[in-house]
């Protein structure tokens, strides 16, 4: 396993993380994700420490908060082994005051967050989308008070638009506060909207991207394929409308250049898929899910190994897609890409 250093901060974490969205398994999305229970979790947890895993990330959302207090219980007794990483801000009921990230709903989140993972502290502390109803002064002054009183180390984002993401950056570091190292987000070779504005953000600012669903919702696992239906076994069948669209075609071109790598390698689809991100600038870990013991030895295959510049190449090009406005001119003409060329 390989560690790497998240954003502007010396914390170090594994090049893959563990995602316990799996964990609990109650209400529509989740319920079609997981539904594993804390012994199960704990053998899920010891394979990940066995193959040098460390962070593990989770959110109050997650099963109405039963995914943290599985993670909880499945690292009890192995706390300083673990990073633990959770998220909140989203609705967690239907009142005023169960969604944002308030001052009193940070303080009253992180408390309820602490209670459930059954630890006194949080490694890092994600906003898990932004709240535009609540000044930034607000928010980032009660995330340095909570990490000045010991209960959080480090603080991210996750969702955030790119002048939302640098707007908050601004006022933690116009007052002083504690600043955000880490952006979680969607990244995969079939959704590379994280490239026009939010990685050029991570590099000039030194925020490391934590990396979810790198295998697209799924989409990656190398079950869907050209003319056929969805497996029955698939999770779409329940969870496609929660989340980013994918273009059919373009999907299939991109798994076609997989099985030929696949072929040259002897790696899986979503071995490659991964191993592919985890090239890529800015990323620092890639969060893997398993609902059991087969698909996280399977997703712990996409390291300890190197794709060919060759099939990195082909990888690029059938994955690309237009940039959008303003981004396109950067790509295109050789005046705009000289004063910013790509970074990738």
């Amino acid at each position: 396993m390989e560690y790497r250093t998240l954003g502007a901060s010396g914390l170090k974490v594994s090049t893959l993380s563990f995602g316990a969205g799996t964990f609990g398994g109650s209400g529509p999305l989740f319920s079609a994700w997981g539904s594993t229970d804390a012994n199960e979790a704990r053998r899920l947890v010891d394979i990940c420490l066995e193959a040098g895993i460390t962070l593990f990330d989770t959110a109050d959302v997650y099963s109405a908060g039963a995914s943290e207090e599985i993670l909880g219980q499945a690292v009890r007794g192995m706390r300083d082994a673990v990073t633990i990483s959770t998220k909140l801000g989203l609705p967690m009921g239907d009142g005023p005051a169960d969604w944002g990230a308030s001052r009193s709903r940070l303080i009253r989140s992180v408390e309820a967050a602490l209670r459930r993972l059954g630890t006194d502290y949080i490694d890092l502390l994600q906003l898990h989308a932004f709240d535009a109803s609540t000044p930034l002064e607000e928010t980032f002054s009660t995330l340095d008070g909570l990490v000045k009183a010991g209960k959080v180390r480090y603080v991210g984002a996750s969702n955030f638009a790119g002048w939302e993401l640098m707007k908050s950056i601004a006022v933690s570091e116009r007052h002083s506060y504690v600043r955000p190292i880490a952006h979680q987000v969607y990244y995969s070779l079939a959704g590379r909207d994280y490239e026009w504005e939010l990685m050029p953000l991570g590099v000039d600012q030194k925020v490391g991207a934590l990396v979810w669903s790198p295998l697209a919702w799924g989409r990656l696992t190398g079950k869907i394929r050209r003319g056929q239906p969805l497996p029955e076994t698939s999770r779409l069948h329940e969870t496609a409308s929660f989340g980013p669209p994918v273009d059919d075609e373009k999907l299939f071109d991109i798994v076609d250049a997989l099985d030929e790598i696949s072929a040259e390698t002897g790696k899986s689809v979503p071995q490659i898929s991964m191993n592919w991100l985890l090239n890529r600038p800015t990323v620092t870990s890639v969060i893997i899910g398993a609902r059991n013991e087969q698909q996280l030895r399977e997703n712990l295959g996409a390291i300890g190994w190197t794709l060919s510049a060759q099939q990195i190449e082909k990888l690029d090009n059938v994955s690309a897609v237009a940039a959008p406005y303003p981004y396109f001119p950067y790509r295109r003409q050789e005046g705009f890409a000289r004063l910013n060329p790509p970074l990738v």
